[in-house]
């Protein structure tokens, strides 16, 4: 008897202690998702729209599986008056230019996307279409660099461009080609073209070898000719400098491409680079507040932050960890934990605002490398440490999310800033080839100045929606004028969609593991029960 009342008594108290754990596990789990709660939009349909987006800005000739169907072949002679082939590429924006350095960072931001979030675009059946995105620039690139030390860096001429409001199937500005090499340097473009190809090798290495081979091949012979040759490519073609001006120079870039080539080889030349130029390229002197296009140091700062945790960096710790106090200084001003007036501000209703035109690519760029780093930490088990006090893993994903969910409707406008996604959204986006009616459909010649006659005008949505655009958004105090002239807030550009990329495709696994911890809180319950 007395054996039996002590087994008893020891069954008891083990009761109590799994029952005492599991109310502990549940209330955890309810904390990690009032940080992170996902509920309201469909970031399933917001990822297959942006990627959408991609097919609407192709330049060349378009394929037979092409989904955005209000678009036709352009841009078929581009590079024939210099003699090479430039046909393909992406427009950037509303119009019609093909600017090197703003479409190189958008193959950079689609690459690391597939890269860290691979599985997620999988599992939705986007990957391919990711895939494809990425290729139309690499391929692109590829024949933009037509020799070692040469790459052609624009088609067309802002000016002329923006002078005429055409369609691009009937172009008639000017088509000529610029170009960098020796005696024309543009370190930044030749080094944030070699970090989009070395990315996008990552990407393609296993499906496609000898594709990846060839685009690290290209990459890095672009970052040895811009480390040679060094320059700003605003210097050297002065017909960029009043659209794409590199303000931050090229320090940034060469990092960036250094960075990108050590992920893509894994060679210890690339490494050395990065932390032996770190202090003469500004990686350990400039603190951020954005990461764009233009400035590259935010995301060189917190890719090599990351590479701290490998022990095979021990001998490169003292200058890892500077990065990873500029990276936390980013981190931490778009979280509102810094001091000194270095947060980055926010609209009244909680939005990102870094400045007055295009603010959504500061949105857009701040939140996938909050949400890089906030797995990187959760993997460490590890937190972010800010002068206004630590910041979980699963807050800095709250937060991004909430930036997504701004995007998406969540806002004092009840409006979505990606085009076509919810019931509301922009419908006169500020894009030439949207707002005039499809070339399949009206076949006949719009001239340079037609086009502003009879179309740029007009009060009625554009004929054509520009699926998954995300444009420039509202201003300081949340507002927003949808109208075709507003280019500040109604342009969108592709390096504001490719960043979201990545985020929708983590907020899609943050659902994933969500209902399993809710299938795992219901078994609980049924077990207290």
């Amino acid at each position: 008897m007395t054996v039996r009342y002590h087994r008893h008594k020891q069954c008891r108290h083990s009761l109590l202690l799994l029952l005492l754990i599991i109310i502990i596990f549940s209330a955890a789990l309810d904390s990690v998702s009032s940080e992170t709660d996902v509920g309201g939009f469909d970031y399933g349909d917001a990822l297959s729209k942006s990627l959408l987006y991609f097919e609407a800005q192709r330049s060349g000739r378009l394929p037979y599986n092409q989904r955005v169907t209000w678009r036709d072949h352009s841009g078929l002679t581009d590079g024939l008056e210099q003699g090479v082939d430039l046909v393909g590429g992406y427009h950037d924006a509303g119009d019609h230019v093909k600017f090197g350095l703003p479409m190189a960072f958008t193959v950079t931001m689609l690459s690391w996307s597939v890269i860290e979030y691979g599985d997620s675009l999988a599992s939705t059946g986007e990957l391919s279409h990711a895939l494809e995105a990425i290729k139309w620039g690499t391929d692109y690139f590829i024949k933009a660099h037509t020799s070692p030390n040469v790459l052609w860096a624009e088609v067309g001429d802002g000016d002329t461009d923006h002078y005429c409001w055409q369609r691009p199937e009937d172009m008639t500005t000017s088509r000529r080609a610029f170009k960098i090499d020796e005696n024309n340097p543009g370190s930044d473009i030749a080094g944030e073209t070699a970090a989009a190809l070395a990315a996008a090798s990552i990407v393609f290495r296993s499906t496609n070898p000898h594709y990846s081979h060839l685009l690290l091949h290209h990459a890095q012979q672009l970052f040895e000719f811009g480390d040679k040759y060094r320059g700003k490519y605003d210097e050297s073609l002065k017909v960029v400098k009043s659209y794409y001006a590199s303000v931050s120079g090229y320090m940034d870039e060469l990092l960036w491409g250094a960075t990108w080539l050590y992920r893509a080889t894994d060679n210890e030349h690339y490494m050395t680079y990065v932390v032996d130029m770190a202090h003469q390229l500004g990686g350990l002197s400039w603190a951020m507040s954005e990461f764009s296009w233009d400035v590259k140091f935010a995301g060189v700062q917190l890719l090599a932050s990351m590479l701290l945790k490998e022990e095979k960096h021990k001998q490169h710790s003292k200058v890892l960890q500077q990065y990873k106090s500029k990276a936390d200084h980013y981190l931490c001003s778009i979280l509102n934990k810094n001091i000194n007036g270095t947060n980055v501000q926010r609209t009244p209703a909680g939005l990102l605002y870094v400045r007055q035109w295009n603010n959504m690519q500061y949105v857009s760029t701040a939140s996938f490398l909050l949400t890089i780093y906030s797995d990187h930490l959760r993997k460490s088990n590890t937190d972010l440490k800010c002068h206004q006090g630590t910041v979980t893993p699963e807050g800095m994903l709250g937060f991004a999310k909430s930036q997504i969910d701004y995007i998406l409707g969540s806002n004092p406008m009840e409006t979505s800033y990606l085009v076509g996604y919810g019931p509301k959204y922009p419908t006169k986006v500020h894009h030439r080839g949207a707002s005039i009616a499809s070339f399949k459909e009206h076949k006949g010649f719009i001239g340079c100045t037609q086009g502003y006659d009879n179309w740029y005008g007009r009060s009625e949505p554009n004929p054509s929606v520009l699926v998954g655009a995300l444009v420039g958004g509202p201003d300081h105090r949340d507002d927003f004028d949808d109208r075709r002239d507003n280019y500040v807030q109604t342009e969108a550009c592709t390096y504001n969609t490719a960043p979201l990329v990545g985020v929708f495709a983590r907020l899609i696994e943050l659902e994933e593991e969500q209902k399993l911890e809710e299938e795992d809180v219901s078994l609980v319950a049924t077990y207290k029960r």
